[in-house]
């Protein structure tokens, strides 16, 4: 589903439910991000990060370029996370409960 240059800087966190194709895009100091990856890995489900601001300015613009035609959001903020095909803007763990059932 995701192009080579989201897929090698994606980092994969184990967990025991990976029913569902979860990735989502970060910024490593963001606490909200944080707050998101921490609510996947106690939930304990499989999925795979990118930190965006520690990408170049060249893979930041490509990957970003990706997520506005692809998914039309009205704006893009983080955590940006995708399950499945269907996207998250900002956190929100009830949309991410519904998202995975």
């Amino acid at each position: 589903m995701f192009p080579e240059y989201i897929e090698q800087f994606a980092q994969k966190v184990d967990g025991n439910i990976d029913k569902h194709d979860v990735i989502v895009f970060t910024i490593s100091t963001c606490q909200w991000c944080k707050k998101c990856k921490k609510y996947l890995k106690e939930k304990n489900i499989q999925y795979r990060y990118i930190d965006i601001d520690l990408l170049d300015l060249e893979h930041k613009g490509k990957i970003l370029k990706f997520l506005r035609e692809k998914f039309q959001p009205s704006r893009i903020a983080y955590p940006f996370l995708i399950c499945d095909g269907d996207f998250v803007v900002g956190y929100n763990s009830e949309k991410y409960e519904e998202l995975m059932k």
